[in-house]
């Protein structure tokens, strides 16, 4: 490119098949992946039956809480909770909760003190 030109691509120049996808204003996720018109099952925390799992991941453990049946942005703000008392750090993927270290006690304890039932 010479010096001086500007390279100007809009999606008209990328051809057909490509599109921008929204974000969802009550989910916050994108159009595609709204989580608002699909109706899992959502449980109450007494009603959950948690199993807490370790696995080692590239050398160092991690600790599996779930399956969690809330809704996404209830287990983000429950993650959050967690991560903080606990320390630690970790993530929500599908209907499991993932925390860094060998932590199983420690993250029962909190979600029974959340209202969480456990096995």
């Amino acid at each position: 490119m010479s010096k001086g030109r500007k390279l100007e691509l809009s999606f008209d120049s990328l051809g057909e098949g490509w599109s921008v996808d929204e974000v969802c204003d009550t989910c916050g996720e994108n159009r595609s992946d709204c989580i608002c018109k699909k109706s899992p099952t959502v449980l109450q925390p007494s009603e959950h039956r948690l199993v807490f799992k370790r696995q080692k991941r590239r050398g160092k453990w991690v600790t599996l809480a779930g399956e969690f049946h809330i809704e996404k942005y209830e287990a983000r703000e429950l993650l959050k909770r967690l991560k903080k008392s606990l320390g630690c750090g970790g993530t929500f993927k599908e209907g499991w909760m993932e925390f860094q270290g060998a932590r199983e006690e420690e993250v029962r304890a909190s979600l029974v003190k959340e209202g969480f039932a456990t096995r």
